[in-house]
């Protein structure tokens, strides 16, 4: 099979709305790319590295990255399954009146100053809403643009989204601590075992992991499972085996989970997605 793999899901005046799927072969850096417009790409399966000179971000489904025009950048796979993510670029007059003067840097071509935030649950429920329904064709273009927009605004808000601050060292450790998670999300994964696997005590990661991440590192991990679970829930008819192959101890506990997260049980989100 291809490397990269790519559907168009929507293309209007408004936006653009690529699923873009790589099957992970190449596991060291790839060759300079440049992205030849401004788009965001939201991770919602598997994980990647972007490489932008000598900053190196961590790409899975907690995150959304900034491909910002003219930018090179590299593309890493540190660990294997490869990744897909959503590809979504916006007419840049929309974006720029949605986008917060000081998340943009000067310049005739509209960028961003970091690389990536990190997104709210309900921000990563869109992205799935927007996925399922274009590919099942069952979201019109008008409904489509309308959640895209939506998913635009959740990701610059102040409120819904976090811009991660650290020193290198800081953040290279909360890097290695995503990796190891985003290597096995159904795991039961021990604060000792996780410790082990970057090479700090426990005390420390976990006071690391919260300053830079603002979020506590069992609550990431609960993220990724639900993220997995979002895109999963249309291959499944038996919810709770969902529920136990992503590691929730019962079909109960996947269920508050899910719901506390997106306001849904996930047999209401698969209604809502028309997945059944």
């Amino acid at each position: 099979m291809p490397q990269i793999s790519t559907a168009l899901l929507l293309k209007t005046k408004t936006a653009t709305i690529r699923d873009i799927v790589c099957s992970g072969e190449c596991r060291h850096k790839s060759g300079e790319e440049c992205a030849h417009g401004t788009s965001l790409v939201y991770p919602y399966r598997g994980v990647f590295m972007r490489h932008v000179g000598r900053n190196d971000t961590v790409a899975e489904a907690n995150q959304m990255l900034f491909f910002n025009a003219g930018q090179g950048y590299r593309i890493s796979h540190p660990v294997e399954g490869g990744d897909a993510c959503i590809d979504l670029a916006i007419d840049e007059s929309v974006l720029a009146e949605l986008a917060p003067k000081e998340q943009v840097q000067a310049g005739e071509l509209l960028s961003f100053r970091r690389q990536r935030r990190r997104i709210d649950p309900r921000a990563q429920a869109l992205v799935a809403l927007l996925r399922h329904g274009l590919h099942r064709q069952a979201a019109e273009p008008l409904e489509a643009e309308t959640l895209a927009l939506t998913l635009v605004r959740r990701s610059l808000g102040k409120r819904t989204s976090h811009a991660a601050g650290a020193s290198a060292g800081r953040q290279k450790l909360v890097d290695r601590t995503k990796l190891v998670l985003s290597s096995d999300p159904a795991r039961r994964w021990t604060l000792a075992e996780i410790a082990k696997e970057v090479g700090v005590s426990p005390a420390y990661l976990t006071q690391v992991f919260q300053q830079v991440e603002a979020t506590p590192l069992y609550r990431y991990q609960l993220r990724l499972r639900l993220a997995r679970a979002l895109d999963l829930l249309g291959k499944y008819e038996d919810l709770t085996a969902l529920g136990l192959d992503l590691g929730f101890s019962s079909h109960s506990h996947f269920s508050a989970s899910f719901k506390q997260a997106f306001g849904q049980t996930p047999a209401e989100f698969q209604r809502l997605a028309r997945l059944r």
